[in-house]
């Protein structure tokens, strides 16, 4: 939970000047210092890929983890929740008499009398983010909000003593399952005392108590946006749990002026397509969907490069069409899984004695990194919708010649396929969990080491071979 003290900046629209609330947020960057922003590129530290300790090499591969490398929707989508912001905060000026009546009337009363700068009208947006599990929705949507403060705090502007010291600008929670308004309410509730570090509040009983709760906390704190996540838990049935909820969310835009970010896994996307007063809403101030990349694009292109760059072999191994191609089919372009692929490659290979990345080490590093993942409909869906385009030659010339100058020697390594014609069936058995079943006879070492040459008898039942050539020929 990060919290500033205010730092003013005087705002570009005139409407927007005099207001602290947006005054305090940072002032209008280009996109290529917000891009730089949301970027980090972990240390190198190229001498230890000579570390004596491979122990030492494996350890740095955690900083794999850290690298961001942010894409063109970052841009789009951090300009969106900005704009959602302002927007909110626009009809909230703490100077203002129209807010003062907003602070201190229900939402369903008013005064007889007007404010001199008339009554509250809320200015509040919906965002909508949509895309697969794996695709990089969270690690941007972290990056973005955390390039605003959760909390500023406020005491002197321009001479006016702050009244209301704290302004949270956004708060994330996810999206109760069920579709249940009290579990949202409570979890709201929670963090808004979180971020503003008091004690816990102690839920009212019935719904019509909490929400006024909740009311009087996200007035009081001057939220700035609400972003719920994991909204794919949200569906339309008949138990009328959704309607409920879409209603309270609806109350949060159109009574207190708060800008909504849905973030969630399709088919939200098409859940929210059922109801035109939800679809509208929800893409008020934006709708985006993010896909897993696609091998020939840019983002795809400038991702691979950084992320192989960060490697602590001792060995390195260009990039060649065939790697990178063979990293995509197994990732499917899911940036999580390119990871952990990348990364359990590298640790199988450290400390081996041939610290070379191939094809078959990328596919064998998959079975340990995406064993799960690999198996779901997801990921079979998304080898459908993206598949690997086709090259005529997946491999430069002078890529290949240098993989070919490194090293000639054959390393015995019993974790690393060393023989691609049976590379396949190798990996089915590693990774089989009914091996014992697939054993036709699991008695006969027990019974070679009964017999006074176990060897021939090993050769008898096919099982110990001298000459491959000869038999398999």
């Amino acid at each position: 939970m990060r919290k500033e003290k205010a730092t003013y900046h005087k705002a570009i629209l005139p409407e927007h000047q005099g207001n602290p609330l947006i005054e305090a947020l940072k002032p209008k960057a280009s996109q290529e210092k917000v891009m730089e922003a949301f970027s980090y590129y972990p240390e190198l530290d190229e001498d230890i890929r000579q570390h004596p300790d491979p122990l030492v090499r494996e350890e740095y591969t955690l900083r794999l983890k850290h690298l961001r490398q942010p894409l063109p929707i970052y841009y789009k989508c951090f300009r969106a929740i900005e704009d959602a912001i302002k927007a909110g905060y626009s009809a909230k000026n703490p100077l203002s008499p129209t807010t003062s009546q907003f602070l201190h009337y229900p939402l369903d009363q008013r005064p007889d009398i007007p404010p001199s700068t008339g009554y509250f009208e809320p200015k509040g947006d919906g965002i909508t983010l949509v895309g697969e599990s794996g695709v990089g929705k969270s690690s941007m949507l972290e990056q973005i909000l955390n390039y605003f403060p959760n909390v500023i705090e406020h005491d002197n502007y321009f001479g006016h003593v702050m009244e209301h010291k704290y302004q949270v600008v956004w708060l994330k929670v996810d999206c109760p399952n069920k579709s249940s308004v009290r579990d949202l309410c409570e979890e709201i509730l929670a963090a808004l005392d979180l971020a503003i570090g008091n004690e816990r509040t102690i839920p009212k009983s019935t719904i019509g108590g909490l929400n006024r709760q909740i009311e009087q906390k996200i007035k009081a704190s001057f939220l700035g946006i609400l972003v719920i996540d994991e909204m794919q838990r949200f569906e339309f049935n008949r138990t009328g749990g959704e309607v409920s909820l879409l209603n309270f969310l609806h109350s949060l835009v159109n009574n207190l002026g708060v800008p909504l970010f849905f973030c969630a896994n399709p088919p939200f996307n098409k859940t929210l397509a059922k109801k035109l007063k939800a679809a509208r809403r929800a893409e008020s101030g934006g709708y985006f969907e993010m896909d897993a990349l696609a091998r020939d694009s840019d983002g795809w292109d400038c991702f691979i490069n950084e992320l192989w760059d960060l490697h602590w072999t001792n060995i390195t191994t260009e990039l060649t069409n065939e790697l990178n191609d063979k990293l995509f089919e197994l990732s499917v372009g899911n940036l999580d899984m390119a990871h952990r692929i990348y990364r359990q490659a590298q640790k199988q290979v450290i400390g081996s004695g041939d610290e070379r990345i191939t094809t078959a080490v990328l596919e064998h590093a998959y079975i340990s990194a995406c064993g799960l993942s690999s198996k779901t409909d997801e990921v079979a869906t998304l080898r459908e919708k993206n598949p690997l385009p086709r090259r005529e030659n997946r491999q430069s010339p002078s890529s290949a010649k240098t993989t070919q100058e490194v090293d000639k020697r054959v390393i015995g390594d019993i974790t690393r396929p060393q023989h691609h014609e049976f590379e396949s069936q190798l990996r089915d058995l590693q990774n089989a969990v009914d091996l014992p079943a697939k054993i036709a006879d699991p008695d006969l070492l027990r019974r070679a080491e009964d017999e006074s040459d176990p060897l021939k008898y090993l050769r008898q039942h096919r099982i110990l071979c001298d000459s491959p050539l000869e038999q398999f020929g």
